[in-house]
């Protein structure tokens, strides 16, 4: 059971501020001014921002969590995707503490702002009101027809180049409760969901979690952004990272996609383990070990789910062939443990975050130095290392020199000489010594006193 389930905003301590309005009126400009990131994607299409994103943020010395929120809009064209959106919409609303409304200023009063503007006010929370892409004094009069909703007072801002926002925000942090506790920093251990589009990354959030905190829908690329979500479970801290579908390049048409590929490479680049989704009904395809390989490059841990297990066991045919294809697809990182799970029916999801747990404690293993050279002498006696002509190459000592992944520098006589057969040999001696099974694990050779050498020449 969950002891404690939050997404970054739920410190009870800390105020929640979400930005809210209708689509493309500068939420994400403004929230990644904020933040001093680019956290949100930006561009002028609109309705990208399609789930919450969450950061916290400091102004004069005060924390909050801000929330940047999927625009309101409804009328004609309504789709499941613009229905979730907005509830996902009203249920920041409903968590925040403060709220920002945020109006495009260059295109004036829309309807799609007055009922922004309605859900506020039955919403019964501190509303403060902004309009946005207003560039100076000169072009502060663009607000004025704003008042006609009824609004007591407006900040003529500028996300984009920050004209107004300090006036704005020293209002918004006088508006917080007196004595609002600083907010810990995120602990615990940094999980990214990878996958294609639509093999069911966001329904294994949200199972994890318990809740609809992420967009699900049969639409390939729903999610576009990667989403934190922290929970604590059993006393050990998760930040869960939901990111979106990394699609093949010659599919990849619109900028919207190539920025979330890449926003996925950044968050395997953040994680420390990465939980690499597959499709169990689509069997293992190209882009699949394509990911696989950026995973294993970057050194990160590696939980690999099989998703939408059920419709695959009902065969033993196609239980052989998937397992033979993923032992094949991915012999190169045979330290990732792999499970099989329906997200849909939950099935098996409660075992992923004890294999994390284990898969995480081997990352950030270090062993002793005298302890690596005993298991060193000891795999040296068994198989001596390879010839150099007329010589054979010495192991002279090891080192652990880091973690996360374990990381270990060999000097030997002639490290050119170490064939890549001998390496793997090694590092199999190393993980069945240490336990290091479900690591990635990194051997390094060198030459003793090589860079004196180098400059000796």
């Amino acid at each position: 059971m969950l002891e404690k389930h939050t997404d970054n905003s739920t410190a009870s301590s800390t105020p929640i501020v979400a930005i809210v309005g209708r689509p493309n009126v500068g939420k994400s400009t403004l929230f990644n001014r904020l933040c001093r990131d680019r956290r949100a994607l930006v561009d002028d299409t609109p309705g990208i921002t399609r789930d919450r994103l969450i950061a916290q943020v400091t102004w004069s010395e005060r924390s909050f969590y801000l929330v940047d929120t999927g625009g309101i809009e409804e009328g004609e064209g309504e789709t499941p995707i613009k229905m979730q959106v907005r509830q996902q919409a009203q249920m920041a609303v409903e968590e925040a503490d403060l709220v920002i409304f945020l109006a495009d200023g260059k295109e004036g009063v829309h309807p799609g702002d007055t009922t922004v503007v309605d859900l506020l006010r039955r919403s019964n929370k501190p509303v403060l009101y902004a309009v946005n892409k207003i560039d100076g004094p000169e072009q502060e009069s663009a607000t004025y027809e704003f008042y006609g909703l009824g609004l007591e007072r407006i900040f003529p801002i500028s996300a984009a180049h920050g004209y107004g926002l300090r006036d704005m925000m020293d209002t918004l942090v006088e508006m917080f409760p007196p004595g609002t506790a600083e907010p810990e920093e995120a602990r615990g251990i940094r999980v990214a969901i990878i996958g294609r589009p639509n093999v069911g990354k966001s329904s294994l959030l949200n199972r994890i979690l318990g809740s609809e905190r992420v967009l699900v829908s049969d639409m390939p690329g729903t999610t576009r952004d990667a989403i934190d979500v922290s929970l604590t479970l059993n006393d050990q801290a998760y930040l869960l990272i939901d990111t979106p579908g990394i699609r093949r390049r010659s599919k990849t048409r619109e900028k919207l996609e190539k920025f979330s590929v890449l926003k996925a490479l950044k968050s395997i680049d953040r994680c420390q383990v990465a939980v690499l989704l597959l499709d169990g009904s689509e069997g293992v395809t190209a882009q699949d070990v394509r990911i696989a390989g950026y995973i294993h490059e970057r050194g990160r841990g590696a939980v690999v789910v099989i998703n939408k297990w059920d419709l695959v066991q009902k065969d033993p045919k196609k239980v052989a062939e998937f397992t033979d294809s993923v032992a094949e697809a991915l012999k190169y990182m045979p330290y990732a443990p792999q499970l099989r799970v329906s997200a849909l029916t939950g099935k098996r999801v409660s075992n992923l975050l004890p294999i994390l747990n284990t898969v995480y404690s081997q990352y950030c293993l270090r062993v002793q130095t005298a302890a690596l050279n005993e298991v060193l002498a000891a795999a040296v006696s068994r198989h001596e290392p390879p010839m150099r002509g007329s010589r054979r190459t010495k192991i002279l000592y090891g080192v652990q020199v880091s973690t996360k992944p374990p990381t270990f520098v060999l000097f030997v006589s002639h490290p050119a000489a170490i064939h890549f057969s001998y390496q793997r040999y090694l590092t199999n001696q190393i993980r069945k010594a240490f336990s290091l099974d479900l690591t990635p694990l990194r051997l390094i050779f060198r030459k003793r006193g090589g860079r004196r050498e180098k400059k000796k020449r």
